[in-house]
């Protein structure tokens, strides 16, 4: 229980003030326990980061994945795909994970949030192959680029509402530049 409300107050620290918010002073005050018995839990905010992606990430991928299918036809998939990761962006467990990514981590942190996002890309690549591309990974990859350059657009703040950067991202990924 004491994990799961480190994490908690883990996810609210980042959402609310970057990666500098995340201090063991910090997860002990919104806890209540003693800064000694955060580090009987984690060895490092690196670690707090790796245990916050293995927690969460199968959640929202677990989401997605869900929003796939329940639709039908290729181009439902992605848009699918693209619209539950941008309505995801709003969720403080969401938040927490862009502060981490824009923070310094070690190569092991990385190298989690590496591997989660390409198990969420390979959630596309079969609805990619069905509308005939010839590299659906590539394909894929390039897609989630778009929705990762909404994700940004929407987290700061951007002139524009988030629906409307959802339009557009589901526009780029549907119908490329053309719009």
């Amino acid at each position: 229980m004491q994990r799961d409300a480190l994490l908690d107050a883990a996810r609210s620290l980042l959402s609310e003030g970057g990666t500098e918010a995340l201090t063991f002073p910090a997860l002990a005050e919104r806890t209540g326990l003693a800064r000694s018995s955060v580090y009987e839990y984690f060895r490092s905010r690196a670690a707090v980061v790796e245990e916050l992606c293995a927690v969460d990430f199968p959640v929202w991928a677990a989401e997605v994945e869900a929003a796939m299918e329940r639709v039908d036809t290729p181009e439902a998939k992605i848009e699918a795909y693209v619209r539950r990761q941008l309505a995801l962006v709003g969720d403080r467990r969401h938040r927490a994970v862009v502060a981490i990514s824009a923070g310094e981590l070690d190569s092991g942190a990385r190298e989690k949030i590496r591997a989660a996002h390409g198990g969420l890309v390979a959630m596309v690549v079969e609805a990619l192959e069905a509308l005939g591309h010839e590299q659906p990974r590539l394909a894929a990859m390039l897609l989630q680029g778009v929705v990762d350059a909404a994700v940004r657009r929407i987290e700061l703040g951007a002139a524009e509402e988030p629906q409307h950067i959802t339009e557009a991202a589901v526009a780029m990924a549907l119908r490329g530049v053309r719009g």
